[in-house]
């Protein structure tokens, strides 16, 4: 089912949410200061391409004090607007049988988007 379901996702515009995060993620790369952040959008794009069958956890180790000025500063540089856009797809999809699966998916993307540094993707 979730290859399925992955395979949906893709079609249904998936693919072109993974391309604007990998996109943005080099354009975030080009500066020494954006490569941490730039890492974070590209698992973000990962699982935006592939998003049935994974979860998304903390990490088992503390990175302490720097995953929570990070994750501030995302917040701040527009996590926050991304985590709401998620959101905001998950409950339109949410309407319909058909799309709580793909609601799902976003909410799971808006988990991520809010606070990446310190997560992991299983």
């Amino acid at each position: 089912m979730n290859i399925l379901g992955n395979i949906l996702w893709l079609l249904l515009g998936g693919i072109f949410t993974a391309i604007e995060y990998f996109v943005s993620s080099l354009l975030m790369m080009i500066t020494i200061i954006g490569i941490p952040f730039g890492l974070q959008t590209l698992k973000l794009g990962l699982l935006a391409l592939w998003p049935f069958g994974h979860k998304v956890t903390d990490t088992g180790n503390s990175c302490g004090c720097l995953c929570l000025v990070m994750n501030i500063l995302w917040i701040i540089l527009g996590g926050f607007t991304i985590c709401l856009t998620h959101l905001a797809f998950g409950l339109l999809l949410c309407i319909t049988i058909i799309g709580i699966p793909f609601g799902r998916q976003h909410f799971k993307l808006a988990v991520l988007a809010l606070t990446p540094f310190g997560k992991t993707i299983i």
